[in-house]
């Protein structure tokens, strides 16, 4: 963790889809030892915690609510299979998505459940051929 914290010190860009967004917060919902879970043990690039394939995979936005309410997990963000969210020293600075309908999601605990709110995605097209460009 102290090298990776020490290369986006130098400015290096992260990236990373669902275990690899994942790493980057101070926690996380995942299936990757087994049945899901939730995990405390990021890297803390980010504060709070993240739910990668939000929408795309039965059971995570269920579990990851309910942990956010009854705080297992910190507050965080609910990414959608294809969509992407981009931090800046630690701070959501761009939503994008490649499919009409997935998006980012804000999650946070109030009053004993957890609240949702979407985040400003916007869409990306892309043509034929696979070149890129914003909508």
């Amino acid at each position: 963790a102290d090298v990776v914290a020490e290369a986006v010190a130098r400015g290096t860009l992260l990236a990373g889809t669902s275990a690899g967004m994942n790493c980057a917060f101070e926690g996380s919902v995942t299936d990757s030892f087994g049945a899901l879970a939730a995990l405390r043990d990021g890297f803390a690039l980010v504060s709070g915690s993240a739910c990668a394939h939000y929408r795309g995979e039965p059971g995570r936005r269920e579990a990851y609510l309910g942990w956010v309410a009854s705080g297992v997990l910190p507050a965080g963000y609910g990414v959608d299979d294809h969509a992407a969210a981009l931090f800046r020293d630690g701070v959501l600075v761009d939503a994008v998505s490649e499919v009409e309908g997935d998006g980012v999601v804000r999650v946070a605990a109030e009053g004993g459940s957890a609240t949702e709110t979407a985040v400003p995605t916007r869409l990306l097209r892309t043509d034929l051929t696979g070149a890129g460009a914003p909508a």
